[in-house]
């Protein structure tokens, strides 16, 4: 461990350690096989984000909110969809649900797929950015390399699009951020650098991004922190410390992002039990968040021990991928839900037939100090 890290370590960067305790909360409600029916048939959907205005609301452009999606081919085995992602992007209006198709051709993709991130309507009010999560490398052969890149758009018609160019943002350093390069991982193991949310900061007027990572200073199998970036005066991105350390706690803190209530920054993240580090305290499948007075920290758990709603002990896989609208609507995917405790070894047909693959009913928030309850 050199000079830098230790300070990293020893919290001279700012970096709030996150040490939960008998982590108990609300449950979501129970999913129904009526909440299951695909918006997209013949698609499997998770991970979503709406495209937002800077200051965080939900854009609506005639009447219709545009959301992306991460899709793939309704496989045998859902779990393949990770190995062919792309992002899709749906808009909801007054009618339901209507396709809008892959959403980056082909030739600005720099990844052999496309996870998770954000997209933001500028304050012209006509351009856009989508921000994406490149895994692997387009034409190579698979790997878990993750790199964080902007595509740059309008908000024309039929939505966000005419695609321009796709920029890489930042990159790890090795030292506050492990370089997530791997060619082989067991989900929920692999070490990360992905999933970038984009932030306007109200108190300083900088954009930011928030992003998953792994820590660079410990290599403890379980070392998931939430990074930052900002970006200067001449467009180009900066690492910074990271928010929140969960080194010794948990490998992934996923798709973190703020919601600004009362001048409180909410952060907010996705985790699931199995990687929490079983020698410690472990948590549900769930939505969790931490709350500072200013973006850069310090944080204090929200309701105690950072869990918002995990999904209940009966389904404990039934769905993920927490998403906070600035409105305060929490948006996720049905997940394997329904299975009245069957396990897939005894049951391999559950693993398609009780995936849901599409959004899963949506609920909101309310937001009070340091407590973040079920509205």
């Amino acid at each position: 461990m050199n000079t830098i890290n230790m300070k990293l370590a020893s919290g001279a960067g700012g970096i709030t350690a996150w040490r939960p305790t008998a982590i108990t909360g609300t449950e979501i409600a129970l999913i129904t096989a009526a909440d299951a029916a695909p918006i997209l048939p013949g698609l499997d959907l998770w991970d979503s984000w709406p495209l937002a205005h800077e200051d965080g609301r939900t854009a609506i452009v005639e009447g219709r909110q545009y959301w992306f999606f991460l899709s793939a081919p309704c496989f045998p085995d859902p779990g393949h969809r990770h190995n062919a992602a792309k992002i899709r992007l749906a808009s909801l209006g007054g009618d339901g649900w209507r396709d809008h198709g892959d959403c980056l051709p082909e030739a600005l993709s720099p990844g052999s797929r496309e996870w998770a991130g954000s997209a933001v309507l500028h304050a012209d009010g006509t351009s856009v950015t989508l921000l994406f999560t490149a895994a692997g490398r387009r034409g190579e052969g698979h790997s878990f390399e993750q790199r964080l890149f902007a595509a740059s758009g309008v908000l024309g018609s039929q939505g966000p699009g005419g695609w321009m160019r796709s920029d890489e943002l930042v990159r790890p350093d090795g030292a506050r951020y492990f370089i997530a390069a791997e060619g082989e991982g067991t989900p929920g193991m692999i070490k990360a650098f992905r999933d970038p949310a984009w932030l306007r900061d109200p108190a300083t007027g900088q954009a930011h991004l928030l992003f998953t990572g792994s820590a660079g200073w410990d290599d403890h199998a379980y070392n998931g922190v939430i990074g930052l970036a900002t970006q200067g005066a001449d467009g180009a991105w900066q690492l910074e410390d990271p928010l929140i350390s969960a080194v010794g706690v948990n490998n992934e803190l996923e798709r973190p992002h703020v919601v600004l209530r009362a001048g409180r920054y909410y952060l907010f993240w996705s985790t699931q039990r199995r990687t929490f580090d079983p020698a410690g305290e472990t948590g549900p499948n769930g939505l969790y968040a931490m709350v500072a007075d200013q973006l850069r920290g310090p944080y204090q758990p929200v309701n105690g021990t950072g869990l918002v709603a995990g999904n209940p002990a009966a389904e404990p896989t039934q769905s993920y991928s927490w998403w906070v609208t600035g409105e305060g609507e929490v948006w996720s995917f049905i997940d394997h839900w329904g299975l009245q405790g069957r396990s897939f070894a005894d049951h391999p047909e559950l693993l398609r037939q009780q995936f849901g693959g599409t959004p899963a009913p949506v609920f909101r928030l309310t937001f009070d100090g340091v407590r973040v309850s079920l509205a």
